[in-house]
């Protein structure tokens, strides 16, 4: 790091929310003027005590200026976080000189909106003069707009501010109200006075948490990462999960085949699973994708590898009560200790918050293999599902990057006879995909996969029976005689003694 770029990171403010320093390359740099804008609900109150409480923390003098809100409703909603104001000064200009000690003998030749603006921002750089704050919010500034009235006016009275501020090397939040369901705008009047500018965004879905996203409209000399982070807004205060750039998590190593636990899933991969690929395991309800996924989660605990699984459909209950049940030993150990099983609420969790979750075990617990079942869980997650792709795009890259074996699993619609549908168009960002299949045949109902593409070398293109019983996920030899097993109408003309045995021990139970 060069001395000027350790100069500047050393003139920064951090903000003390989680993820926004990340997103700011250090924090907001210190002593200049910024607006903190979004409709109600937000989030903006709690991040700009947050960033008082920061300030606290680090000794500095904060202060809290309002023409609105009471002591006593600020105490109540720090509370609501489990935070303790003391330290931080709470100024209500209304009660301390402000606008509402003025009589009407006053306004006998000028407007009262002159007359209370005047009066505002006089006492506001007597405040700052004489408490001389490192950190001060503004809570709502959206007042001071309303008093002005004319946008000339309200500009200069900004202008007289930030040069209060500047003087005083106070870093100074403006936090500007939204009407609810709109779009925030910077504030035309002072975009081009103020040193940088933070949009809120909160968006009601039809079912489930609101969510949330934060973006940086602008910010003088920062190189900060652009588009829009998810953020949540819970107990003790904002956290932003900053968007998720794969190229920014380059790692390089050599490539490596691992094997998936299963003889003959390797065979068709043309020797197993590639490190840093994908595997997409697409099927109607009931062909095995989840329990082949934990048969190789089993295996790389084996191998003493860390795993992951995501569960997004299944309950915790029935995925443990399922694995018992084939005798997979996912719950003693080597796998005990090294497979994590994770059950997500796709209502409650947002893409961006997704990611950093992965991040996090990827990173700091050292999994190397993620399972996310199903991507049709994932899908409902999605605030907009157009954005899917885009999404699972950067995870995937990001998780290549890192080396990180990903099995994905896709339930498609139709069972043993129709054709098969999938609810999205997402496997053409799998490195690999393999399908799986019903077809029936002297009078039972069988288990058929095939091994549609493999980006990394070569495959066999063969047609295997499968079947799931105690151990796991058992695969034959290629079936010469199936037919029409990717249109969903499979037809196998072969003899039955061709197949494997699909009828499981006395007191199995065969897996999902």
């Amino acid at each position: 790091m060069t001395d000027s770029t350790s100069s500047a990171a050393a003139s920064r403010d951090r903000t003390g929310v989680p993820g926004l320093d990340h997103v700011l390359r250090g924090g907001l740099p210190g002593g200049h003027l910024y607006l903190l804008q979004g409709a109600a609900g937000a989030g903006k109150t709690t991040l700009a005590l947050q960033f008082l409480l920061e300030g606290r923390r680090r000794g500095e003098r904060v202060v809290w200026c309002t023409l609105s809100e009471t002591e006593a409703q600020l105490d109540e909603m720090a509370r609501s976080h489990g935070w303790d104001l003391s330290g931080i000064r709470t100024v209500n200009l209304t009660q301390s000189g402000g606008p509402s000690t003025l009589g009407d003998a006053q306004y006998s030749f000028f407007s009262p909106a002159d007359i209370e603006l005047d009066d505002v921002t006089r006492a506001i750089v007597e405040l700052v003069e004489r408490e001389r704050p490192r950190r001060l919010v503004f809570d709502p500034f959206s007042d001071v707009r309303l008093l002005a009235r004319d946008p000339l006016r309200y500009r200069r009275q900004v202008l007289q501010l930030r040069e209060t501020f500047e003087r005083a090397g106070t870093t100074v939040l403006l936090i500007l109200e939204q009407e609810i369901g709109a779009v925030p705008q910077s504030d035309p009047a002072a975009e081009g006075v103020v040193h940088g500018i933070l949009c809120l965004y909160q968006q009601a879905p039809d079912y489930g948490r609101p969510r949330r996203r934060l973006r940086i409209h602008k910010m003088r000399g920062v190189g900060y990462r652009e588009g829009f982070h998810d953020i949540a807004l819970r107990r003790g205060g904002v956290v932003v999960y900053p968007r998720l750039v794969a190229m920014d998590h380059s790692q390089h190593e050599a490539f490596e085949t691992v094997s998936s636990g299963i003889a003959g899933l390797d065979e068709m991969l043309g020797g197993g699973l590639d490190r840093g690929a994908s595997l997409l395991v697409a099927g109607p309800a009931g062909t095995g994708k989840s329990t082949m996924c934990a048969h190789v989660a089993a295996a790389a605990a084996a191998r003493g590898e860390r795993s992951i699984v995501y569960l997004f459909d299944e309950t915790l209950r029935s995925f443990d009560a399922r694995n018992d049940g084939l005798a997979l030993g996912l719950r003693s150990p080597p796998a005990g200790d090294l497979v994590r099983v994770v059950r997500v609420d796709p209502a409650e969790l947002s893409p961006g918050e997704f990611a950093h979750v992965v991040r996090h075990a990827v990173e700091d617990d050292g999994v190397r293999l993620v399972v996310l079942d199903s991507l049709n869980g994932y899908l409902s997650a999605m605030p907009d599902e157009r954005h899917l792709a885009l999404h699972m795009h950067e995870l995937l890259t990001y998780l290549s990057l890192r080396n990180v074996v990903t099995l994905l699993t896709l339930n498609q619609h139709g069972l043993a006879s129709g054709p098969v549908e999938s609810p999205v168009e997402i496997s053409y960002l799998a490195d690999t995909v393999l399908v799986l299949r019903y077809f029936e045949t002297a009078g039972a109902v069988h288990r058929a996969a095939a091994v549609i593409k493999r980006r990394c070398g070569q495959h066999e293109f063969t047609t295997r029976d499968m079947t799931i019983g105690r151990g796991g996920v058992r695969f034959g030899q290629p079936l010469s005689s199936l037919h029409g097993l990717l249109s969903g109408q499979a037809v196998f003309t072969g003899s039955p003694a061709d197949l494997q045995d699909t009828r499981p021990p006395p007191g199995e139970t065969t897996g999902r």
